[in-house]
């Protein structure tokens, strides 16, 4: 059989442990045999990033930028025990979040809903997608810890030299303190790539914050979704049939939980990063979450939404057997192919990522399963099997 050609390369990002022995099986088994497959290949696993002083991190991103679609594996974030496991010249930032400030980008999640597999939320029939400003509020804060009574101030001088300053608490005690920002030009990235994404899967967008306690940080995140929605977007969301609209985050959780789902639901940052773990378990399992990387001037990068199944990884460096659920990183290659098909005009090569997961799915429905879904999945006749024999029950659909 001929082999499926390519036009443009995909950006490939390998990772670390576990996922990393899965990377290269998914490739072998279910991508090489079917695929010429056209890739440029950067080693984002700890040791090379550490080699390199993570500039193989950087220049991926980059490269993304040129390209316009990435794949990428689950990469270690090193704490202190990894600086001593793997003999760190330094503690490396995160790569994803490296690669999401270069791209500018919003992270995108959303469940693989199989029949057999019911959410623990009974009127979910379609899946959500969490999308989250992955930049700024609490994960770039400034923090001290008031260890006698004092007054925390906030001020802020312009570059003119004006000033402005406000108490924020008369400390009577010990306390502590926090300082929080975000920018015009990152919500403004973060909004494009929301509604790009909404009319680019046609689903309706939900937004929600909580301008009624944070009368101008939340609010402003609100008045520009609303400004760039009407200037832009509001007859391209009409043509298509779709609906964007604002809402407090209680009342979006209630709507949510009411809801059958279908629909990309989008947050800040900290309260993406909640939602969409709560999604995930709602759901069955991370490995069972997708995860896109979209900037606001369309280039995406697609992993899967989890870690690198580091207690799965010590167990295979035993010599023992493990069945670790390779979905969401299948589908990180399955997304990362249709895009590029779709960019490049490739009907061929799109169908192939659709039959893949449709694949996956059927393998998954038809009782075959890693041991993560043993208890989740209802069906008469499950099959546990190992991460390889899974992928080749996979390939046999195909």
């Amino acid at each position: 059989m001929a082999k499926i050609a390519m036009k443009t390369p995909l950006v490939e990002m390998d990772g670390d442990e576990m996922t990393r022995i899965i990377w290269k099986q998914i490739k072998d088994i279910c991508i090489i045999p079917f695929v010429d497959l056209k890739t440029e290949y950067f080693d984002l696993g700890l040791v090379n990033r550490d080699n390199t002083n993570d500039q193989v991190t950087i220049d991926s991103a980059n490269r993304t930028k040129e390209l316009g679609v990435a794949v990428k594996c689950a990469t270690i974030t090193p704490n202190a025990q990894r600086m001593t496991e793997y003999n760190l010249k330094e503690m490396w930032k995160s790569p994803n979040g490296t690669i999401r400030a270069i791209l500018d980008g919003t992270v995108f999640r959303s469940p693989i809903m199989i029949d057999g597999i019911k959410p623990f939320v009974s009127c979910w029939k379609k899946p959500i997608t969490i999308a989250r400003h992955a930049y700024g509020d609490v994960y770039r804060d400034t923090e001290y810890v008031v260890d006698a009574p004092a007054r925390a101030e906030l001020v802020i001088t312009y570059k003119d030299g004006r000033t402005e300053k406000q108490t924020i608490f008369e400390f009577g005690d010990r306390g502590i303190v926090e300082g929080l920002y975000n920018t015009d030009k990152s919500i403004t990235a973060f909004a494009r790539s929301c509604f790009n994404y909404a009319l680019d899967v046609k689903m309706p967008l939900w937004f929600a914050t909580k301008d009624t306690i944070s009368k101008k940080y939340d609010h402003r995140f609100k008045d520009i979704f609303q400004e760039i929605y009407d200037n832009e977007y509001k007859t391209k969301f009409e043509e298509a049939g779709i609906t964007y609209f604002y809402t407090l985050i209680d009342d979006a959780v209630a709507r949510v939980m009411r809801s059958e789902g279908g629909f990309v639901w989008a947050l800040k940052n900290y309260d993406g990063d909640v939602m969409s773990d709560m999604l995930a378990s709602a759901c069955g399992s991370l490995a069972m979450m997708t995860s896109v990387l979209v900037s606001p001037d369309g280039k995406y990068e697609y992993e899967a939404a989890h870690g690198t199944v580091t207690r799965h990884y010590y167990r295979y460096l035993k010599g023992e057997t493990t069945s670790t659920n390779p979905m969401a990183t299948l589908f990180a290659w399955t997304g990362a192919l249709r895009k590029r098909a779709q960019l490049d005009g490739l009907a061929d090569l799109e169908a192939f990522a659709d039959k893949l997961e449709k694949a996956s799915i059927d393998t998954i429905e038809s009782g075959i399963i890693t041991g993560d879904l043993n208890s989740l999945l209802d069906h008469p006749n499950k099959q546990v099997v190992n991460t390889e024999d899974f992928l080749k029950a996979v390939a046999s659909r195909i």
